[in-house]
């Protein structure tokens, strides 16, 4: 199984930290972010990955390589110009000819992916998005299913929201069968969440929400890359930590 690897996006309301370097590429802890992203993967079997590049790719190229240090097999996809979420894996669909997994090299998660998977493929249906539950949705896509967790319904980014309700909302993770890109239209910029996935819903292709257990961070502000590392600390997500790195104790 392939794993495709989104880490092309500019990072722009994390500056002035992504100036310098790409988002996936800032320290999370002892190590960049995306190595927790590789680590997961890794730690689930899914050896072959693709990661599609665009802004300071230099960075991310020449420290993970080939992914060997991992027990990986990594190559690129540098995209001249960003395409979106969609449009930037698009190109992939040649060599993307069994179910694949899609990620964000920005993303902080424990999820058990193989259980997501193996649910994926009992259902036999094209697209699988993991979903989390949170109180407050805004800044996300929110998702709506049936009891059997077909999804009915897709809101991006919520103005409002109810205080007191719990929200299911996309993190970002697919799990999808190569025939989805065939909806996806050519070098031109075309996003998951926003167009394809609402896309299908519409043409009466099925949509599967998992609703997955563990934790996950979108790491996409300041306060979160903040906050994301003291949940590492406070041993929220579960990864594997140098042993030097102790709890403070104002934080234990």
């Amino acid at each position: 199984m392939r794993a495709v690897i989104m880490a092309g996006g500019q990072g722009t309301r994390l500056q002035p930290l992504t100036k310098r370097l790409p988002k996936p590429m800032l320290q999370l802890l002892d190590r960049p972010m995306m190595e927790y992203v590789v680590e997961l993967l890794a730690a689930h079997e899914i050896r072959d990955i693709t990661i599609t590049v665009c802004y300071l790719a230099a960075h991310i190229r020449s420290h993970f390589g080939d992914g060997a240090k991992w027990g990986v097999r990594i190559d690129y996809h540098e995209e001249v110009h960003p395409l979106g979420t969609a449009g930037g894996i698009k190109p992939l669909r040649p060599k993307l000819d069994d179910t694949f997994i899609v990620m964000s090299g920005d993303g902080l998660t424990d999820f058990d992916l193989s259980k997501a998977i193996a649910a994926h493929r009992k259902r036999r249906v094209p697209v699988t998005i993991l979903l989390k539950q949170v109180a407050c949705p805004l800044g996300y896509g929110v998702v709506s299913t049936d009891d059997s967790g077909c999804i009915t319904q897709f809101i991006e980014k919520p103005k409002t929201f109810i205080q007191g309700k719990n929200y299911w909302i996309n993190t970002g993770i697919y799990i999808l069968e190569p025939e989805v890109l065939d909806y996806v239209p050519e070098n031109r910029p075309f996003d998951f969440g926003k167009e394809l996935f609402p896309m299908l819903l519409k043409a009466g292709v099925p949509l599967y929400g998992y609703a997955a257990d563990g934790y996950w961070s979108d790491v996409g502000t300041l306060q979160q890359y903040y906050q994301s590392q003291i949940d590492m600390l406070q041993g929220k997500v579960r990864i594997h930590l140098p042993v030097e790195v102790q709890v403070p104790v104002e934080l234990a």
